[in-house]
């Protein structure tokens, strides 16, 4: 009679990020509304046109930019005394610009950090491009399978069994096999940035992007005579 195995197969790898995703909000607040919208309007006419500048997707280093809407609302605080306050109105408008040159993408965050009230980067989304994260996560899956029949095989030999034979493959908890699932299969972005450097009268952000990590685990099962 055949003998079963059932393993596991993984797989990490780690590359560079290509491009960066500057996730950025420009909001003001005041007593009056108009006042604080059109400034607003006018930080965003602002920092659009520093995108445009540098917006080339074949060479540039702004591939991709987009806004939202502005929005706007009013509240009414209260002090420490409970005391309610007078309305303080608020505009917001968020902007996504992405970049495959990090240091632009440093000296432009830099320079509206000084220039533009209201300006506040949110995060950075690190990322490949697409075609290279499906290159990469075929060539992890293909090492997660070879890494099980690897297992498969040490099994089978420590039992002094012969070779063995796939018989189902699947990407991990689909075998019914009671194995738990750990960990994802798809691309992790990271952000870590290191704190402003001062040098030269100015002030400009470095960014320390992380490897993206891709990941992929396999269930496969196996016999050997």
């Amino acid at each position: 009679m055949p003998t079963e195995l059932t393993v596991r197969g993984s797989h990490t790898a780690f590359q560079r990020p290509e491009r960066g995703t500057a996730h950025v909000t420009l909001s003001l607040q005041g007593p009056k509304p108009q006042p604080v919208y059109d400034r607003v309007v006018a930080d965003l006419e602002a920092v659009t046109a520093s995108v445009k500048q540098l917006h080339d997707p074949e060479r540039g280093p702004v591939t991709w930019w987009s806004t939202k809407h502005v929005r706007t609302w009013a509240e009414r605080p209260w002090n420490q005394d409970g005391k309610q306050l007078p309305l303080v109105h608020h505009a917001a408008v968020g902007v996504e610009v992405k970049f495959r040159d990090f240091a632009a993408l440093g000296r432009w965050v830099s320079q509206h950090v000084a220039v533009t009230p209201g300006f506040t980067l949110d995060g950075v989304v690190w990322a490949l491009t697409a075609a290279n994260r499906q290159d990469l996560e075929r060539a992890v899956r293909t090492r997660a399978v070879q890494d099980a029949a690897r297992r498969a095989q040490e099994y089978a030999d420590a039992l002094g069994l012969g070779t063995v034979r796939p018989v189902a493959v699947a990407d991990a908890g689909m075998l019914g096999n009671g194995l738990h699932a750990a960990g994802g299969s798809g691309p992790a972005p990271y952000l870590r940035m290191a704190a402003a450097k001062e040098g030269g009268g100015s002030t400009e952000l470095e960014l320390a992007p992380e490897d993206i990590e891709v990941s992929a685990q396999v269930d496969a099962r196996f016999v050997a005579e």
